[in-house]
This record gives C-alpha cells, structure tokens and sequence, in this order.
C-alpha cells in the first residue's frame, strides 16, 4: 500500500485513539455543555460531517453537509461510523479523487483540532479526563471504532 495512504490511516486511528479517550465515560449531560461556543454534540456531528465530507472527496463527488446533532450516543455511533467508512475506502485499491494533503490538512486536522477542544471542554465541564504519553500509546492503523487500547502511560 502507499505510504502517503498508510500515514493517512495512521493518521485517522489516532483520531479515533484521541477521541475515544476524550468520549469515554462522558456523563450524558456533557452533551449540552455550553461554556465556550458550540456544544459537545454539535462538534462531535461536526466532526462526522468532515470524514463523510472526506469520504465524498476520494470517492470523486464532494459534497458537504452540515448535520444536526443526534442524542449523545448516536452521535458517537455516527462519528465512529464515518471514520470506518473512510478508513475501509483508504484501505481498498479503490482511487482516490482528491489529494492526500488537502484531505489532511481540511477534514482530519481540523478533526484534530476538535478533538483537543472536547477534552478542554470535559474539563471545563468538571468531566476531567486523565492526560497521556500518546508518543508510547498503542495506536494500531485500521483501528479507529471507539474501542481503543488503555493508555500505556497516564500521567
């Protein structure tokens, strides 16, 4: 396989790595926190419209839709669910039509980006989430469902 395509894939397991942490046992409520701009479910519906809006990109017909947030659960679901649906396309021999870096640079940095400001938020919201090495986390390429691997080194 392409290496561009693997570090792509890579690149979408440490998404879901990253997100799964930050969900995971975020109280139901957390869902509406509104401390600081857009809440927690509207950034996570966010999140699902950029890897379906990827998807629509290498499959050869772009199209962006902007979502409405579904309950807390079935937005993870949804997001999980995008990402696997991306990550099968990246691993097929199936062409890609749109280039690598600006799919990197657009949908998955600015999932990134949103992932960063869920786990700010968890702790805004008094849902800490404990921190990581994630240079040693076991982030394995293909695995981007929510059921991640337990942090190596928490601090």
């Amino acid at each position: 396989m392409d290496e561009k395509r693997e570090l792509l894939r890579h690149t979408l397991a440490t998404v879901a790595y990253r997100a799964a942490h930050a969900l995971e046992g975020a109280p139901d409520s957390f869902a509406t926190f509104a401390g600081v701009g857009r809440q927690p479910a509207d950034i996570l519906a966010h999140m699902g419209d950029l890897f379906e809006w990827a998807l629509s990109m290498v499959k050869g017909h772009e199209q962006w839709h902007s979502s409405k947030s579904l309950s807390w659960k079935e937005e993870q679901k949804r997001f999980f669910a995008a990402l696997e649906a991306f990550d099968a396309y990246l691993a097929s021999t199936e062409p890609l039509h749109a280039p690598m870096d600006k799919i990197f640079q657009a949908p998955i940095a600015d999932a990134l980006t949103h992932v960063g400001q869920l786990a700010m938020m968890r702790r805004l919201a008094g849902a800490k989430i404990q921190g990581e090495n994630y240079y040693v986390a076991r982030i394995e390429t293909g695995n981007v469902s929510a059921d991640q691997a337990a942090p190596v080194q928490s601090f």
